[in-house]
């Protein structure tokens, strides 16, 4: 079974929000059609205490409950099935959907018999990169969608870099394709 995992697509994640990825608002309307090609859809979330060690790095961002935390309005977020918390601790970084606390990621998908994981969403360079590697890591095979997925842009250089390391580490990079179940 293939699964759709949309990695942290939320308002602080989008232009106007407290962690922009610049171009993030033009992915919803292709995250949108997506999820109608997918019977199973799953989508994480940055669930931040508003105190943690988190912070110290990146400006306040999804912190839960607050508007930024909340998916778009314009994502059709009614098709999700799972919603994954990361990031819940003073201690957890959480980039990793993976690293949900909510429930175990891994577990979910077995039960589910996902063979293939296909990833997209914010940020290219951290929580997108950071989901990617860690589904090759339990073994899963990992698509990750190149026009659903933006980049913040933090540093020159850094987006292309985190395309080529996932590539490396064994990701199938998908530029128009959408898969039909």
């Amino acid at each position: 079974m293939k699964a759709l995992l949309i990695v942290d697509l939320q308002n602080d994640f989008l232009p106007g929000g407290a962690l922009p990825a610049p171009d993030g608002n033009k992915i919803i309307p292709v995250v949108n059609t997506l999820m109608e090609d997918f019977h199973f859809v799953i989508a994480s979330k940055d669930w931040h205490p508003e105190e943690t060690v988190h912070f110290e790095k990146w400006p306040s961002h999804c912190v839960k409950g607050s508007l930024g935390s909340k998916f778009p309005i314009a994502l059709k977020s009614k098709n999700i099935d799972l919603v994954l918390r990361k990031g819940t601790e003073n201690t957890d970084d959480g980039y990793s959907a993976f690293e949900a606390t909510n429930v175990s990621l891994t577990d979910v998908l077995h039960e589910r018999e996902v063979s293939e994981l296909y990833v997209c969403g914010l940020t290219t360079e951290y929580c997108v990169k950071q989901t990617v590697l860690d589904a090759i890591k339990n073994k899963f095979k990992t698509f990750v969608i190149k026009t659903a997925t933006a980049g913040v842009k933090a540093k020159p250089g850094d987006e292309e870099n985190a395309w080529k390391e996932m590539y490396d580490a064994g990701a199938v990079i998908l530029d128009d394709i959408i898969p039909s179940n």
